[in-house]
């Protein structure tokens, strides 16, 4: 189990196979980068509560 073990990670490295135990990383793909809308964020107004009217008095009797 070492260097010229073929199911070992450093056994592939010296070897220079790619397996199971050693996996082969994927190319990254040229992509033109996107060109990102622009955000625009809108002001949030903040309306105060409205007052309540006050309670009417009952009619005395």
């Amino acid at each position: 189990m070492g260097r010229g073990d073929k199911k070992t990670k450093k056994g592939k490295i010296s070897i220079g196979s790619f397996g199971v135990s050693r996996k082969r990383k994927k190319a990254k793909k040229n992509v033109a980068p996107v060109a990102k809308a622009e955000v625009v964020v809108s002001e949030v107004v903040v309306k105060p509560k409205a007052k309540r009217a006050p309670k009417k008095k009952e009619a005395a009797e």
